[in-house]
């Protein structure tokens, strides 16, 4: 708990608490006085004084809370008015706690008491206000000119060095106050570096059903999108829609998946040019959230060029489904306070012309799976490269098994010259049409599953977890680079020397122009 910064003041009838408690949940607070004893909470500020004289609860109370400085004002009758409380400046003493004016008996009789078992839990589950307080010091104007700043127009620093114990579960960065944009970034980029799973990925990419509904959810922008496009004459481009926290209700999950997916909201992140920002929010979308899939990416993007075409209006709803969200949830609140409020009050005096050109120039952003620094590509070659080469020992197994003994295996001209079946031919044929610079069509390939030892091996599109991280470079006449090269080497060996099938040319990671949906 925090102590907050107060003052005190009296008149001839009234004692004043003045008490400033900024980004404190002020639509939530207890306020209790009676004789001495002042107490006040409003998370994550506490505050209990012992007074120098008494006051009364008689019905002429009042208080006010002054939103924009974040104080709240409490006017507390005196008991013999016209009395004069002495050391209203004594800071230490006022907080000082109270001995408690009943103690227990030294002997008790077992057994005596008629407390019942339900109150003695509900006695040791009461809050306890005699916790310590630290008078409040105020952070000097040099310190703060030598911290750094976030939050909307970077205009805040400070707060997070006096929040730090309720922001740490909202913000993946530590001491934003002492670290600079650019190492700030660098701190993102290795974060979600190590939080990257290529497991995860390619079971999401291979076994799309789950992300498949979610892109098939049509949003409530879509049909405004819809009106707005038929109003003014114009084609509609058909197609469903996606959105990435929820579908038509938020959940318990929203606050965290929308801050997650925010580099700005989650590590106080700076900006220069529109392609930066989509290619850091693709990253965590393929980082963090539960379904990580590159079309998620794709069509967010395009959802926020409608939202922005549609105006104004639409912007502010996103914005206060996002602050109401965070409202709702502790202590993510406090991003309110540092972000969304301010964007809610920006939003309703920006000219409609920057909205039309910020649409217009994220329409135009091109972003390709290489542009993420991933290593997507590599990845994804590997895994199928693996699927080919089991496609084609599943095939030349099943011909063996069939073979019955002491007959002869019947002429098929397809054997003959030593191939496999024609799936594994199209398949290869596939993966040698795509080589170079163009990506694979992962969706295309579907094959049988078998798992043996550590390989990877996939069925209809599923990815066996064991070894896709462990897939990463695999392209022909080039060197492994990855330090988990040796691995990959071996297996790719063993499977050479069983199947005789000759490796095929991976895709090389290459730029493409515009959204790729694969």
């Amino acid at each position: 708990m925090l102590t907050p910064a107060f003052e005190l003041s009296q008149d001839h009838d009234f004692l004043t608490v003045a008490i400033r408690v900024p980004h404190a949940r002020a639509a939530e607070f207890d306020v209790y006085f009676e004789g001495v004893d002042f107490k006040f909470f409003a998370k994550p500020y506490f505050l209990r004084l012992t007074l120098p004289g008494r006051i009364v609860e008689n019905g002429s109370e009042q208080g006010s809370y002054d939103a924009d400085k974040g104080i709240f004002t409490i006017r507390l009758p005196k008991e013999t008015p016209g009395q004069h409380f002495e050391g209203l400046n004594m800071l230490t003493a006022l907080l000082a706690p109270r001995k408690s004016r009943s103690a227990k008996p030294l002997v008790e009789e077992i057994g005596a008491s008629g407390v019942s078992e339900e109150g003695v839990e509900e006695e040791d589950e009461e809050f306890d206000w005699e916790i310590e307080q630290t008078p409040y010091k105020e952070i000097s104007e040099s310190a703060l000119n030598s911290q750094y700043h976030y939050g909307f127009g970077n205009l805040r620093s400070g707060v997070v060095q006096r929040l730090q114990d309720e922001l740490s579960e909202v913000i993946d960065i530590k001491d934003p106050d002492f670290t600079p944009a650019a190492e700030r970034r660098q701190k993102r980029l290795a974060a979600e570096l190590a939080k990257f799973d290529p497991d995860h990925y390619l079971a999401d990419l291979f076994d799309d059903e789950a992300v498949g509904q979610i892109l098939r959810y049509s949003p409530w922008w879509n049909g405004m999108h819809v009106e707005m496009m038929a109003s003014l004459g114009q084609s509609q481009e058909q197609g469903d829609h996606v959105t990435i926290t929820s579908f038509s209700k938020t959940k318990v999950e929203s606050a965290w998946t929308i801050r997650k997916l925010s580099p700005t909201l989650c590590w106080f992140e700076t900006w220069t040019g529109i392609h930066e920002i989509v290619v850091s929010f693709g990253r965590r979308v393929l980082c963090y959230p539960l379904h990580r899939h590159f079309k998620l990416v794709v069509k967010a993007c395009r959802d926020t060029v409608r939202i922005l075409q549609l105006g104004k209006s639409a912007v502010l709803k996103c914005l206060l489904d996002i602050h109401k969200i965070f409202q709702e949830n502790d202590p993510a609140y406090i991003l309110n306070d540092l972000y969304v409020s301010d964007y809610c009050v920006w939003i309703q005096k920006a000219k409609s012309r920057k909205l039309t050109d910020l649409a217009e120039a994220l329409k135009e952003v091109s972003l390709t799976k290489a542009q993420l620094d991933l290593e997507l590509e590599e990845l994804e070659a590997a895994a199928l490269l693996v699927q080919e080469e089991e496609t084609a020992r599943k095939a030349a197994q099943c011909g063996s098994t069939q073979q019955m003994p002491g007959s002869s295996p019947e002429p098929n001209e397809s054997d003959s010259d030593g191939t496999t079946s024609s799936g594994t031919e199209d398949s290869a044929s596939e993966l040698e049409e795509h080589a170079g610079t163009q990506p694979i069509p992962v969706t295309s390939l579907q094959g049988p599953f078998l798992e043996e030892g550590n390989a990877l091996l996939i069925r209809n599109g599923g990815v066996c977890r064991n070894m896709a991280s462990q897939l990463s470079h695999v392209s022909e006449g080039q060197p492994l680079a990855s330090p988990l090269a040796p691995v990959i080497e071996e297996v790719g060996d063993q499977l050479m020397t069983t199947l005789q099938v000759s490796t095929p040319h991976s895709a090389t990671a290459g730029s493409h122009s515009g959204l790729q949906d694969s």
